[in-house]
């Protein structure tokens, strides 16, 4: 069980503090907080022992056994424009690498766009639905509102054998157990910072390293890795770095200059 006035404590001074809504199971953190957000909330946090319709990108399905994982999604509302939708996911990719470190002190790495890896498994993922405010006259699409799924396996101590090849969890890994809403508090304060940050980015009101720089050091995916690619017919080749809206593109083995769009990136 969460320990919600703990971790209550562990936010304050964020844009979550006083928001975090504990389920002992859901069909998915997500679709409450997508409900929320249809019925005009703008923030908001949503956080199960177990969720029984989980979902990743691509409509696959997300292994969440009860009581081992932390499933949370966090509504948010920030100004940003429709075409840096992306980046939120880079973000989140960010905070929740920050919040492993902080509990656990091990190095996640980030495969682009949403996978969270320990030693070349995957031990979490993101989802990062979004909604667009109608523009006006010649104005830029803007966000309307965003929902930050993130899975991150906590304590399990196996998984299915389809999934042994290709799944870890922080326990695994670490060899002791993890409390579960430390590493809450902690992804909602990295999370709280990485999202000021981007729109002071979009704002120009900051110097430090943008983030697409910050995402690319990172992960080690994005540049110099040979990898395959499901999409476009399927072609296979070397990471070359990010664009400048925050696509993976990759030097393909048939010499052309591949902009990946929609993931399924993986080594070869």
């Amino acid at each position: 069980m969460f320990d919600v006035a703990a971790v209550e404590a562990g936010i304050a001074g964020t844009a979550f503090a006083g928001r975090v809504l504990h389920l002992a199971s859901v069909g998915s953190t997500n679709a409450l907080a997508l409900e929320a957000a249809q019925s005009g909330a703008r923030t908001g946090v949503w956080v199960a022992d177990e969720q029984t319709a989980g979902r990743g990108r691509g409509g696959h399905g997300w292994h969440s056994a009860a009581g081992d994982g932390l499933y949370v999604s966090a509504l948010i509302a920030p100004a940003l424009p429709m075409t840096m939708a992306l980046w939120l996911s880079l973000a989140t990719g960010l905070a929740a690498r920050a919040a492993i470190a902080e509990v656990t002190g091990m190095a996640a790495d980030i495969r682009w766009p949403n996978d969270l890896l320990l030693y070349g498994r995957k031990c979490g993922g993101i989802l990062v639905e979004t909604a667009v405010a109608p523009a006006r006259d010649d104005d830029r699409a803007m966000l309307r509102y965003a929902v930050i799924g993130v899975g991150v396996n906590v304590n399990h101590a196996a998984f299915p054998v389809e999934l042994t090849a290709l799944a870890t969890s922080l326990r695994m890994e670490s060899g002791s157990e993890i409390p579960r809403g430390a590493l809450l508090a902690a992804l909602l304060r990295s999370l709280d910072e990485e999202i000021a940050s981007l729109v002071r980015e979009y704002r120009g009101e900051t110097s430090a390293g943008g983030l697409l720089a910050r995402f690319a050091e990172a992960s080690s995916w994005v540049l110099g890795k040979q990898v395959s690619v499901d999409e476009a017919g399927g072609y296979t080749g070397e990471t070359a770095g990010l664009d400048e809206r925050g696509f993976l593109l990759v030097n393909g083995d048939d010499g052309v200059m591949h902009t990946v769009l929609s993931g399924g990136v993986r080594e070869r």
